[in-house]
């Protein structure tokens, strides 16, 4: 009966230490489980805050890419209606600029085309006084042809149309037309040294050219 009692006293003894043993692997083990899962949260803490930065630092310049506010649809139609009128606007002045330089070239053309036929006129009071005698001038119809005549060139005058000035000037073929060459000490080299019929220019451009004999 005693040897059982040890056997049992044994039995038990191992027993506890067993249990002891286990106990402490156990509480190793738990150690062990909770250093890894601390790690573990650790690390994917870490990783929390490596992802947070990147994603705050590309938030960040993504914000200041498109930083700049959108526009309303109503400011992006007056945009567009403001660069349409003044293209117009452009558009409109440069055509006013247009017809009023082909307006004023008309307006040269058709008045050169009136002078041009008026000349001829011109040539035949100037013949016609020309041609009277000293006891012709001194009458009356001659009186009137002449005021008629200066009446016309004064008239002329005014509308921008004057003779081109040839006997003694240089020979210009813009001005003259020589239709006749001679040899004249008298006159220099290529100057005009007689007109057969005058030239004129209304304002800045020729008429008829003059008809003169130059000298070589």
């Amino acid at each position: 009966m005693a040897a059982d009692n040890e056997e049992i006293k044994e039995q038990d003894v191992a027993f506890t230490e067993e249990t002891i043993e286990e106990t402490e692997q156990a509480e190793t083990v738990n150690e062990t489980v909770e250093e890894l899962q601390e790690a573990q949260e650790d690390t994917l803490a870490d990783n929390e805050e490596d992802v947070s930065s990147e994603e705050a630092e590309r938030g960040g310049k993504f914000f200041r890419k498109d930083k700049k506010p959108k526009k309303d649809k109503k400011d992006i139609q007056i945009e567009e209606l403001t660069d349409k009128y003044k293209r117009t606007m452009a558009e409109f002045d440069n055509f006013r600029k247009r017809t009023e330089k082909e307006k004023t070239a008309m307006y040269e053309i058709g008045a050169k085309d009136i002078v041009e036929k008026m000349l001829p006129i011109v040539d035949n009071f100037e013949r016609g006084l020309a041609g009277l005698s000293e006891e012709e001038k001194a009458g009356a119809f001659a009186d009137g042809m002449d005021k008629v005549y200066k009446q016309m060139i004064k008239a002329l005058e005014e509308a921008g149309v004057k003779p081109i000035e040839a006997v003694g000037c240089t020979f210009d073929p813009n001005l003259h037309n020589a239709v006749m060459h001679i040899d004249d000490e008298a006159f220099g080299e290529n100057v005009v040294a007689e007109e057969f019929q005058k030239g004129y220019m209304y304002r800045d451009s020729v008429v008829r050219h003059s008809m003169v004999k130059v000298a070589n």
